[in-house]
């Protein structure tokens, strides 16, 4: 499986990883959606790289022109509630893909020590022989990831698989790396933090990811 943590690199990417981690900028939630978009819109580009291409002849004002355009079909598989925003940037660059929704949720012992996950939704196209590319912002325990997998592949089998997040664990990259099949499948990240805390959030990640996009729930 390949990993690919583009904060390794300088780019204008940083900026916005920044912006979402700073305690005195992310609580502008209008402001930590948008950079969650820009992110999203960044591993798009990314991605965009690695498809495959066709090309046609484009008629202009002037005459024709060959053009190299993507020919994959593309699903965009988004984990709620958090991964809406960076889902928008996906779908602003894979414009014609099409989407998956899934519901995904920690439902945590009554003292708050352990916790797991339901699934309660999916609205999703077949993947049969497609681009599967799931987004989820933060990848902390893959727990998550691994159910959002399990039952996508309830509506086939993609000839490509990407998974996409802001910010990762390095044990999450790990489990991810066991769950997905090693030939066809690549990890974007915007950031790798080394470890999780007690209560299996991303140190020194950002803190809830829905929370800040969209308040806090009880």
């Amino acid at each position: 499986m390949t990993i690919k943590n583009l904060g390794l690199d300088n780019s204008i990417l940083n900026q916005f990883m920044a912006e979402l981690r700073d305690v005195n900028i992310q609580n502008d939630r209008m402001r930590f959606r948008r950079n969650i978009e820009r992110i999203g819109e960044i591993i798009a580009y990314e991605i965009s790289k690695t498809l495959n291409y066709q090309t046609i002849d484009i008629k202009t004002p002037l005459g024709f022109q060959p053009v190299s355009v993507p020919c994959d079909s593309i699903v965009l598989a988004t984990v709620l509630r958090a991964g809406l925003p960076f889902h928008q940037g996906f779908l602003s660059y894979f414009d014609k893909a099409e989407n998956a929704f899934i519901s995904a949720s920690r439902k945590y012992s009554e003292d708050h020590s352990s916790f797991t996950i339901e699934l309660g939704y999916l609205s999703s196209p077949s993947i049969d022989g497609k681009t599967l590319i799931i987004i989820d912002p933060m990848l902390a325990t893959g727990s998550s990831l691994d159910l959002s997998y399990q039952i996508l592949l309830k509506r086939g089998n993609p000839v490509r698989i990407h998974v996409a997040c802001a910010i990762a664990s390095q044990y999450g990259i790990e489990v991810a790396t066991k769950i997905f099949p090693k030939e066809k499948s690549t990890i974007w990240a915007g950031a790798i933090d080394p470890e999780l805390n007690d209560k299996s959030y991303i140190v020194p990640g950002l803190g809830d990811a829905g929370d800040l996009a969209y308040g806090e729930k009880i």
